[in-house]
């Protein structure tokens, strides 16, 4: 309870400092905001006149606006993108392309064009691929031009899908012509709106990049704890040291002990890897200002995380495990008709729950977060309205603040649930059956 007790303080001041940093970056990001707004506005203006000028020809009677749409925001801070964006400037990355047919296309995503500022929508198409709202989409007609060619910009429109469900349709706007794009193929199936379409992504994503940033990062920190403790036999931790040997011990003693029991130490390395990996994403994804990256809310990682804790899990499940599932002892058999496929149903909605649990906290404070920021330029009429946008931005800035401390508190209760669950589910197959002896009396 001492170590929990002063891991807790040390979460707290730690928290504060967090919140601080927060506040200073959500500045930025506001700042980041109007300023792409605004340069996408003012030097970009020549481009989305003609953008604007091709959309009235292919659709007379509309005008064209640019009002401020804090629903496309938020998604386009979540989703992973083709360029790594700090505050309002974008910087290019890999693209590691696969279409049928034609193979692969690697180059860099500074071929688009795009200006380095803004939502990350390219002047360029190259290869017959664009960049819309900073991720790569093929166009879709084989008489499109393969060469790198000026575009005149982006429109979409409403259509409806196989299933009679209205989909907003992006397209590319080409010499006064639109020309249907692909998004990138997801095994999702079309539930998250993707599917199988004509080009495969491998590039390395805002969130790849992310990833290894936190590696290196928590490599670089635990490599110089154990240098300190090289260093230093036998002296009392501090600092950095001192908090990582408090939370260590912390999943140790309350977490691979009590739930895994006698083989505890075979798993730990695991545990540790697993919370150190999931905290360090989480609060690395909760600087607006550097990558606004949204690892630990996207779909393909939790589910990476827990396929491994239910490999784990399957490969480590002894006989007495396997026994309680399949065929439970004691039980009528026509009990164990129902149970048995309640209980083998059971061993896919552990990992299931793990996966959407994550996914879902994570993902819904980065969104809420954005919105309220975003409530600045609602307002404010996208900086058309002053007063209103400072008045804004006073209750604006109180959201922001209660959600940063929430935040940070879901990305400690998220590692740490994470974890927890991983070993109780370790724990339950790895548990040894004791018979009960009769005492003589």
């Amino acid at each position: 309870m001492r170590t929990f007790a002063a891991i807790f303080k040390k979460m707290i001041k730690f928290r504060q400092i967090l919140i601080c940093k927060k506040l200073i970056f959500t500045l930025l990001f506001s700042y980041g905001l109007l300023t792409g707004q605004s340069q996408q506005e003012g030097q970009g203006a020549q481009h989305t006149e003609s953008a604007d000028h091709a959309a009235q020809d292919a659709h007379p009677g509309q005008e064209g606006h640019h009002e401020f749409d804090p629903a496309s925001t938020a998604f386009h801070h979540i989703s992973d993108q083709n360029i790594y964006s700090i505050g309002p400037f974008n910087i290019p990355l890999p693209c590691l392309l696969y279409t049928k047919g034609q193979g692969w296309d690697i180059f860099s995503s500074s071929r688009f064009g795009f200006d380095g500022y803004g939502h990350g929508d390219g002047h360029k198409a190259y290869q017959q691929f664009v960049l819309h709202e900073g991720q790569v989409m093929r166009v879709q007609d084989p008489s499109f031009p393969t060469d790198e060619v000026e575009i005149q910009g982006f429109t979409a429109k409403e259509e409806a899908d196989d299933k009679g469900k209205k989909i907003e349709i992006p397209y590319v706007l080409y010499q006064g012509h639109e020309y249907r794009l692909d998004k990138k193929s997801t095994a999702d199936g079309g539930l998250f709106g993707g599917g199988l379409t004509s080009f495969y992504d491998f590039s390395l994503g805002k969130n790849a990049i992310s990833m290894l940033i936190v590696c290196l990062l928590l490599g670089w920190m635990f490599i110089s704890i154990a240098g300190t403790y090289r260093r230093n036999p036998g002296r009392a931790p501090k600092g950095l040291q001192n908090m990582m040997e408090m939370v260590i011990l912390f999943i140790r003693d309350e977490v691979a002990k009590p739930f895994i029991g006698a083989k505890w130490e075979k798993f730990f390395p695991f545990l540790l890897s697993l919370f150190f990996f999931i905290l360090g994403l989480n609060l690395f994804g909760q600087v607006p200002f550097f990558g606004g990256s949204n690892v630990t809310g996207n779909l393909s990682v939790t589910m990476v995380l827990a396929l491994l804790a239910f490999i784990l899990t399957t490969v480590n499940g002894n006989k007495h495990y396997w026994q309680h599932i399949l065929w439970m002892p004691g039980v009528p058999a026509w009990v164990k008709t129902i149970l048995t496929p309640v209980e083998i149903l059971g061993i896919f909605i552990k990992p299931l729950t793990l996966m959407l649990r994550l996914f879902a906290n994570i993902t819904a404070g980065h969104m809420t977060l954005v919105v309220f920021v975003s409530l600045i330029f609602i307002f404010g009429k996208s900086g058309q309205n002053v007063p209103a946008s400072l008045g804004a931005s006073v209750g604006s800035g109180l959201l922001s603040i209660f959600m940063m401390a929430i935040e940070l508190l879901v990305a400690f209760i998220q590692a740490y649930v994470f974890t927890l669950l991983t070993a109780s589910y370790l724990g339950a197959a790895t548990e040894e059956h004791h018979h009960a002896e009769e005492k003589p009396h």
